[in-house]
């Protein structure tokens, strides 16, 4: 192992037990980091603390420093190579990471969440002799930081997700994107800024096609209005894109050098008709985005009264309860309403009732609001104002927008996730005709 990596392994670990050590603010910016990083994930074991850790020392804030800075100005006796080095780990990023070779002291990885690839090397000889057992094809959770210009370090545990097949890898990246939502394209910030340019999009798409940035309907109209609105959407983009809406289905396979069967296949993955899958794959050449399907969750159909809220940073929020909380809000006494507790503790608890609409109804409603929650939280002091920042941050809500679900993925993903769906489709069919078999006679 070479001299470099075997300076970073000292150092890396000096700068562990340095945010581990500290005291005051740094401490606390260390615990409340971790702790938030983890109630977000589903694995609480050593490694995804590790990973939560490491993460802190790439990614986090103590006042206008990053831990990186601040062990470096702690440090005097460190070398300007040494201070070089480390602050160079500010270039850092989660992946999943295909191994696509196997090299005498390191990897040949491409991340898949953007199909960029690295040259990335262990710093210890224990974890390369570990990490020599893996083979091409596997994939690692991890976090890579810069080495120099042209090679990496792993500069987290990795967690081994083995050889995936698509719908497994299709999950693991579900849950890459909940876990690390604000590291979704860590290295690729022109992806990054071409998914919230579609977030962006999808709001003007919203506001033209229902004309209203709040509305209220019940839940059975509203599952109409979605697919017609998707009409519209895949109307505007193959309008976009140049697609003539005349050419035959025939025509347009041709051009997009697929076959019948591959059409129908992915028409009936994505709920569509033949004739439009076959011009979304034609547009497939000149994408680069795509737009995710919308899927209208089951208990929304049967709702009563759904409200959307849209927003052109936060997206779209989908509220099945959101007149009950005004009328609880606006109500004499809300303590008197039949299941006043449990909707408080939905409206802190849900993730999808974000900061956004919290602001909002303290916009629209800050007496009531601030009345109500020093009643519930049992805290006759609470101040909207200053507090409420506090109180979302505790249940978990981002102050600022995260990429929404409805930005637009990398080609590369869309494809992925849609072949998941046609494997796993024709798995339940197989499935389900050995079943049917089964019971003739």
């Amino acid at each position: 192992m070479d001299e470099l990596l075997k300076r970073s392994q000292a150092l890396k670990l000096a700068l562990t037990d340095f945010v581990y050590d500290a005291e005051g603010e740094l401490a606390t910016a260390l615990e409340s980091f971790v702790a938030d990083h983890l109630a977000k994930s589903q694995a609480k074991d050593r490694k995804h603390r590790d990973l939560a850790v490491d993460t802190f020392l790439g990614q986090g804030h103590v006042g206008d420093q990053t831990p990186l800075q601040c062990f470096v100005e702690s440090e005097a006796g460190l070398s300007e190579r040494d201070r070089t080095l480390v602050l160079g780990w500010s270039r850092n990023f989660a992946g999943l990471f295909l191994i696509q070779q196997v090299l005498p002291d390191g990897f040949k990885v491409m991340n898949w969440l953007t199909t960029k690839t690295y040259i990335a090397k262990p710093i210890d000889e224990a974890t390369l002799d570990t990490m020599m057992k893996l083979t091409p094809g596997e994939i690692l959770l991890t976090r890579l930081a810069a080495l120099d210009d042209e090679q990496w370090i792993f500069f987290s545990p990795y967690v081994q997700l083995g050889k995936l097949g698509k719908p497994k890898l299709a999950v693991a990246i579900g849950n890459f994107k909940q876990n690390y939502r604000s590291e979704l394209y860590g290295d690729a910030p022109e992806l990054l800024e071409e998914a919230w340019k579609s977030v962006e999009r999808y709001h003007q798409d919203f506001l033209d096609f229902f004309e209203t940035e709040e509305l209220t309907l019940p839940g059975y109209q509203l599952s109409k209005k979605i697919p017609e609105f998707q009409d519209f959407l895949t109307q505007r983009r193959l309008d976009e894109a140049g697609v003539d809406r005349d050419k035959s289905m025939a025509e347009l396979a041709q051009e997009a050098g697929v076959s019948d069967e591959e059409i129908a296949e992915m028409a009936e993955a994505m709920g569509m008709d033949a004739e439009t899958a076959a011009k979304m794959m034609t547009d497939k050449a000149a994408a680069k985005m795509v737009t995710p399907q919308i899927e209208l969750p089951p208990d929304l159909k049967k709702a009563e009264q759904v409200t959307i809220l849209a927003h052109p940073r936060w997206g779209q929020m989908l509220l099945p309860n959101h007149n009950q909380f005004i009328d609880l809000l606006q109500a004499e006494n809300w303590t008197a309403i039949a299941g006043a507790d449990k909707l408080l503790r939905n409206y802190l608890e849900r993730p999808e009732i974000n900061t956004f609409v919290w602001k909002r109804l303290a916009k629209d409603y800050p007496t009531q609001l601030q009345a109500v929650l020093r009643e519930f939280l049992q805290q006759p002091d609470f101040d909207l104002a200053q507090d409420l920042p506090d109180l979302l941050r505790s249940h978990q809500k981002p102050l600022e927008p995260e990429l929404p679900e409805i930005a637009s993925v990398p080609l590369h993903l869309h494809n992925l996730f849609q072949e998941a769906l046609a494997e796993v489709s024709k798995s339940k069919a197989k499935e389900k005709k050995k079943s049917v078999k089964g019971f003739q006679r």
